[in-house]
């Protein structure tokens, strides 16, 4: 992440042009930026109503296996993932609790990328998933991501996306 915020700012501040004036103060950040600790990012989490089909559903879906579990008196915390990575998908448990959570309006989406976008979805559709159609995001003639979304078991959207460009 930070690779890709100081590219992005390089580009827009620097443009290749030698530091000098509000530059000046940027080629300085530049040479500090081995300074700052760079933050792993290693999960995120959601809260679940029903463990077994939510854990379900995300190993059907993306094979997701689980690789850690905690089971206290009030709570579970089981931590996903995959082999294609060490990210995980945390599902909390909180035991007791039967209303639906709501998510708001800050929620927007988990993506995950595929090499096979058709493939992914007819395999998830084949499963009773319910994927959305597959779309084309483009600037012009320019395909910029090939994408559907679907819902887990708590309504948690997910994007899932041929891996692409960015998405590579």
């Amino acid at each position: 992440l930070t690779r890709v915020i100081v590219t992005f700012l390089d580009r827009v501040f620097h443009s290749g042009r030698p530091a000098a004036g509000p530059n000046l103060a940027y080629s300085s950040l530049l040479s500090r930026r081995w300074e700052v600790a760079v933050a792993k990012m290693i999960h995120a989490m959601i809260r679940v109503l029903d463990l077994d089909r939510s854990m379900r559903f995300y190993r059907d879906a993306f094979g997701l296996e689980t690789s850690s579990r905690l089971d206290f008196p009030e709570f579970s915390l089981v931590y996903l993932r995959n082999p294609e990575n060490d990210f995980e998908l945390e599902l909390t448990l909180n035991r007791g609790r039967t209303e639906p959570y709501t998510h708001g309006t800050g929620y927007g989406h988990v993506a995950v990328c595929v090499d096979d976008l058709a493939g992914e979805h007819a395999r998830v559709k084949s499963l009773g998933l319910a994927p959305n159609d597959i779309k084309e995001f483009r600037d012009g003639d320019r395909l910029i991501a090939r994408f559907f979304f679907m819902q887990d078991p708590d309504g948690y959207k997910i994007e899932v996306l041929q891996r692409h460009g960015h998405y590579a």
